[in-house]
């Protein structure tokens, strides 16, 4: 099978726990992903709330090098540009590096341009707390963008690096709505309609990324998945999916698994689990074009027009 996942915190893991990307312990483990080819997998550098000003950047930066580390000697392909993805559109396994919290930019508009050399394609802009940006989901009577959240929009936008809204508070969503001239994506979030976490997406809001030509990616996380939370099962990511096919997601769903960040099923297991996943929506009639779509071409579309 084919898989683009646009969210997952394994570099994160693998970096602050003194790891590798080959931990079998892990949900993603580039030793047992050989199943999956093409597999392109974003690598979020996740920026806890209590990370802020130069501590921020400083776990970036030792993100990053670790990913360095780790790819030396090895045939995983960093995926910085439009020609590194397309040699994978028939074969073999690449990363994307991605940020999870507006915090590393430190306040400085220039920042972004030093993510974009390092290689960052994508950023979330807030974490449920609040940055330079703007608020997060998690904030009471949450605002939107502040002044330097909109600036940092723009710059993004000009550098190539896609804008995230998962995470971001209803008021800084519609703010970005408002001013992003690009499409944008809510690269780990589930549907409000199916289970009403603060984290999930309104049908509203999964129409406006639609409309714009954005992404939604199905989190795995069991929170967000059913009301019960932890009795959550790959069942309920299937109902998330018909929730959002059924507001014409066809071309905008896709998977954003969480892996590493959250707690997943338990009938789960992490990235080995994927053929299973795939094989169960089938057994729902879900066509074999129509999941190639969600799992793989419609990822992996969107950043080929992203990528220069």
């Amino acid at each position: 099978m084919k898989l683009f996942d646009l969210h997952c915190d394994t570099l994160y893991r693998a970096y602050t726990e003194k790891s590798t990307l080959f931990n079998d312990s892990f949900h993603i483990s580039f030793a047992k992903s050989g199943m999956i080819s093409p597999y392109i997998q974003c690598l979020a550098v996740w920026i806890p709330d209590e990370y802020r000003g130069e501590d921020a950047v400083r776990l970036f930066q030792g993100c990053q090098e670790k990913l360095r580390e780790q790819l030396d000697g090895t045939e995983l392909v960093h995926c910085r540009t439009r020609k590194e993805l397309d040699g994978l559109a028939q074969g073999g396994t690449g990363v994307v590096l991605t940020v999870e919290g507006g915090a590393v930019l430190n306040g400085r508009l220039e920042n972004i341009a030093v993510l974009r050399e390092a290689g960052v394609r994508m950023m979330t802009l807030t974490w449920n707390g609040r940055n330079e940006l703007g608020d997060g989901v998690g904030v009471g009577n949450a605002g939107g963008l502040t002044d330097f959240g909109r600036q940092a929009v723009r710059e993004l936008e000009r550098q190539g690096i896609v804008v995230d809204v998962s995470h971001a508070s209803e008021h800084l969503f519609d703010d970005v709505a408002e001013i992003a001239e690009k499409s944008f994506v809510a690269s780990h979030s589930d549907a409000k309609a199916v289970c009403p976490h603060r984290r999930n997406l309104t049908d509203r809001q999964f129409g406006v990324i639609r409309d714009r030509g954005g992404l939604v990616g199905l989190n795995f996380c069991v929170d967000f998945l059913n009301k019960q939370g932890t009795n959550a099962k790959m069942y309920d990511i299937i109902r998330n999916a018909e929730h959002f096919l059924s507001l014409g997601g066809e071309k905008t769903l896709a998977i954003g698994g969480d892996f590493d960040g959250a707690d997943i099923p338990p009938d789960m297991t992490g990235i080995e689990t994927m053929p299973r996943l795939y094989e169960m929506f089938l057994h729902h009639n879900y066509s074999e074009s129509l999941l190639e779509d969600i799992f793989f071409g419609n990822a992996f579309r969107f950043f080929q027009n992203v990528m220069d």
